[in-house]
């Protein structure tokens, strides 16, 4: 449904509720047949599964083969070193995809924010998981937006779109009809998406969409299609399929040359067997497995998370990166780099006119010690909290602090 095309009136009607929100036992309703307001993600693999999915490659299969072959010639020694080999290559890579399953699933109960919710003719602070389509919620600077919502008021809102539409500069939101049926994301002034930050101002919205309906919910979905094989994997495929040609056909011409020469089928045949085994690279996939995961270990000193492990030697080989720079490439954060007061002579109880300005007419709040609010006044305020010795630097320690 195209919400921005909605009058107050007819929103209302659609979602079956009003400016006062909903009462606790229609949210209940609400909540069993919309679900929780989260992305939900494809059904994880156990870890038994996660482990198993290890022996998948093409060099593994062959590398088991050739120890069944082993064993059955009676060659304990080779064969006990191939499985040794094999399962060390397994373990390396199951530790490391789960534990970045792990770190992944602590991130996004990290994300959960507590929104403001109009219910029961009170407001309360819940979970965003919680909210449900019809609830009436309050938002302040600094606050994260957490479902899809239409606006009902707003007094100078500004929302941060950067991590749905990479418009760097914020949008200010207003209350409104927009006409037309289809209008960019960032050209929807009436609305407000799940994801986005709430940078100045106040303002009250409508939720209409949650969970994996929001805009970005509809991203998320995209992303669930099945995972491409990396160029590291297409690489050991084809050289796995072109080794095991090479072996089985220089392995059945020896058995031909040596029947041709008179000698016994079962001695050629266990020759040709324990040259197939001699031939294969045993410690080649281990190898790999170890250089990848010293090749993740380095990237997470970078704070850079790691799932697959074949997606190092994948982003090693990227020759071009098209990305949206501002807050991506960046970290779409403003900096104070010098001061150049107009009047030096100008000054009230030690304070400066600039410090005295920004004292008087800011609206930033400290959210788990990060400045949440205007780009220009947080990048102000950072500024003088690098001083906390000085007049201005204690005043600023004084702003609001939030726990979300």
């Amino acid at each position: 449904m195209t919400w921005h095309q909605l009058s107050l009136e007819d929103l209302f009607a659609a979602l079956r509720t009003t400016s006062k929100g909903l009462n606790s036992e229609e949210v209940k309703l609400r909540r069993d047949t919309y679900g929780l307001n989260e992305l939900t993600e494809k059904e994880k693999k156990p870890a038994w599964k996660l482990f198993l999915l290890q022996f998948k490659d093409v060099m593994i299969v062959i590398l088991l083969l050739a120890a069944v072959i082993a064993g059955l010639l009676g060659e304990i020694v080779d064969m006990a070193v191939i499985m040794l080999i094999v399962t060390l290559n397994a373990v390396i890579g199951f530790i490391q995809e789960y534990r970045a399953e792990k770190t992944m699933e602590a991130l996004k109960k990290m994300s959960v924010v507590m929104a403001a919710v109009l219910r029961d003719d009170k407001m309360m602070m819940v979970p965003s998981p919680d909210l449900v389509p019809g609830d009436v919620i309050h938002l302040e600077a600094g606050a994260s937006i957490p479902a899809d919502i239409k606006i009902l008021s707003a007094h100078q809102m500004q929302v941060n779109e950067s991590a749905l539409t990479g418009e760097s500069l914020p949008v200010e939101k207003r209350l409104g009809v927009i006409s037309q049926a289809e209008v960019a994301l960032g050209d929807r002034f009436n609305m407000a998406y799940k994801g986005t930050v709430v940078v100045n101002g106040r303002g009250e919205g409508v939720v209409v969409e949650t969970g994996m309906r929001t805009e970005i919910g509809k991203i998320a979905r995209m992303l669930e299609a099945d995972e491409t094989a990396t160029p590291l994997k297409k690489r050991m495929a084809s050289f796995g399929t072109t080794l095991s040609y090479i072996i089985i056909g220089i392995c059945v011409l020896l058995f031909v040359v040596g029947l041709l020469k008179g000698e016994r089928p079962l001695d050629m045949l266990l020759l040709a067997v324990s040259l197939a085994v001699a031939a294969i690279p045993e410690a080649l996939p281990a190898l790999i497995t170890i250089a990848l995961s010293l090749g993740a270990k380095r990237m997470m000193f970078r704070n850079a998370l790691i799932r697959k492990l074949p997606a190092v030697e994948t982003l090693g080989a990227v020759s071009f990166v098209c990305s949206d720079k501002t807050g991506t490439l960046t970290l779409n954060r403003m900096t104070v780099e010098a001061k150049h007061p107009i009047d030096t002579s100008f000054s009230v109880f030690g304070y400066s006119s600039l410090a005295l300005g920004m004292m008087l007419n800011h609206d930033t709040k400290i959210v788990d010690d990060a400045v949440l609010g205007d780009p220009t006044e947080v990048a102000m305020v950072q500024d003088y909290l690098r001083w906390p010795s000085s007049p201005q630097g204690n005043f600023f320690l004084q702003i609001p602090r939030i726990a979300e």
